[in-house]
């Protein structure tokens, strides 16, 4: 992995506002690594047995390297379920599901989800570890916890305070520094057909351009994004380009379009909140990708606290090439067989639209892995405060390169029975590339419309 070069400060010059949130003492520091993981999870197992140890996570370091390593096998391949929890037995089990989860099985009475062991296989690179650590006792909010500063990277809150620290840990937490990956967006309707749109998109963080970053030419960028989609014919052509701010109530999100239908580049505001995303079908918002992104300033956010739960995790089979997206991709739901979940302790965290502010998701609850900081559940609520989407991230370490991420994610619309599932790859003959050379000109408007034509 390329060596991190520390940016500690550069935001503190960039972004100077009021901060409203502490960082924590060097003592309380010196938890991550013994009694918390390097990432601030609790190192040790449940008191039942049921969630074990954290001990080091599969890594390049103790598991056998993949010939694919943007495919990994299945490390757990001979696993069978423990358990499958289906609506005959939900009661057991409904403690530690989500209402979201709940709703799946009275909507669908043969919906089930097979629970596997659980395995704490989240890890990242070492020197990704003692940046986080570093973040530890700098990185405070600012902006009423809607930016950041003396941030460098990756996960400022490892030991996190407040529910908006929580919630930035997921939107900056690590996914390899630079990668691209060609898969596919699945809008399903209600009897099972559907259009795959086949979507290759790249994202890369200042750290990780070449020559690494530049305080003058990254100032409060977060990352960059480039997605251009490439089938169906209808579609082909369409790229989006993204320069996402670390404060974006200062800035906001800087997105641009390539529209082939009009062969022009324009700016993109509507690429935020509740704006729709593209080759989706209606199905989710722009602040739905990767689970959760953007702004956090339309919402006042709580902290509910830990809780056990079970959760996609160590999705490998998602990745199995003899299947094909039929062979996944049903009516109402992914296909069980492919699916595995796991018990894992979790944050929970509540955000509710703030008065004067709109968005067509009125309240979302928020269940975010302790080992990954990956957002895991979400629950939506609409205008009215009815359940209306659940959307489930299938958790996967990539353990050539110490990188957790998903294989796919899943949004379900519990009334119309549609679903959106994103990330899907198994038919592509090449699917994931990490560690790529980019530079900075290649996320210009000038490069957007060069790859467009």
């Amino acid at each position: 992995m390329k060596k991190i070069i520390s940016t500690a400060g550069i935001l503190a010059l960039t972004l100077i506002a009021t901060s409203v949130s502490a960082k924590v003492s060097s003592d309380k520091a010196q938890q991550l690594g013994t009694s918390l993981t390097p990432l601030g999870a609790e190192m040790a197992a449940n008191a039942a047995g049921t969630i074990p140890a954290w001990t080091g996570g599969l890594n390049s370091k103790n598991t056998k390297k993949n010939s694919d390593a943007g495919r990994p096998a299945d490390p757990f391949a001979n696993e069978k379920p423990s358990f499958v929890i289906t609506s005959a037995n939900l009661a057991q089990y409904k403690a530690n599901l989500s209402a979201g989860q709940l709703a799946m099985f009275a909507k669908y009475p043969d919906y089930k989800m097979p629970v596997y062991p659980t395995h704490r296989t989240a890890a990242y690179p070492d020197d990704v570890y003692s940046v986080v650590k570093n973040n530890a006792t700098s990185a405070e909010l600012i902006a009423s916890g809607d930016g950041i500063v003396n941030f460098d990277t990756t996960i400022p809150f490892p030991i996190p305070q407040t529910a908006k620290e929580v919630v930035w840990n997921h939107i900056t937490r690590f996914r390899g520094g630079a990668a691209t990956r060609t898969a596919s967006a699945i809008p399903v309707l209600a009897n099972g057909s559907f259009v795959p749109v086949k979507i290759t998109d790249t994202l890369v963080w200042p750290e990780f351009l070449k020559g690494g970053r530049d305080a003058s030419k990254d100032d409060n960028v977060l990352f960059y994004y480039l997605q251009r989609i490439t089938a169906p014919a209808r579609l082909t052509g369409t790229a989006l380009l993204v320069h996402e701010t670390i404060d974006q109530v200062k800035e906001a999100r800087r997105a641009w379009v390539y529209n082939s239908g009009q062969r022009r580049v324009r700016r993109a505001p509507n690429v935020a909140y509740d704006g729709p995303g593209a080759g989706t079908d209606g199905l989710r918002t722009s602040d739905n990708y990767d689970m959760y992104n953007g702004s956090p300033d339309r919402y006042d956010w709580k902290l509910v606290g830990k809780k056990e739960m079970y959760i996609p995790y160590n999705a490998y089979r998602l990745f199995d090439q003899s299947a094909s997206y039929s062979d996944i991709v049903k009516a109402g739901s992914l296909n069980s067989d492919y699916l595995r979940y796991e018990l894992h302790r979790v944050w929970e965290v509540e955000a509710t639209i703030k008065e004067g502010q709109r968005h067509i998701y009125t309240k979302r609850t928020m269940f975010i892995d302790e080992d990954s900081w990956g957002a895991s559940v979400i629950d939506h609520y609409d205008g009215r405060g009815n359940l209306w989407k659940l959307a489930e991230g299938h958790n996967i370490q990539f353990y050539d390169v110490n990188t957790p991420w998903m294989a796919a994610e899943v949004l379900h619309d519990l009334d119309s029975g549609r679903y959106l599932v994103t990330g899907l790859a198994n038919e592509e003959p090449k699917f994931l590339k990490w560690d790529v050379k980019k530079s900075r000109r290649d996320f210009t408007s000038s490069a957007l419309r060069r790859m467009g034509r």
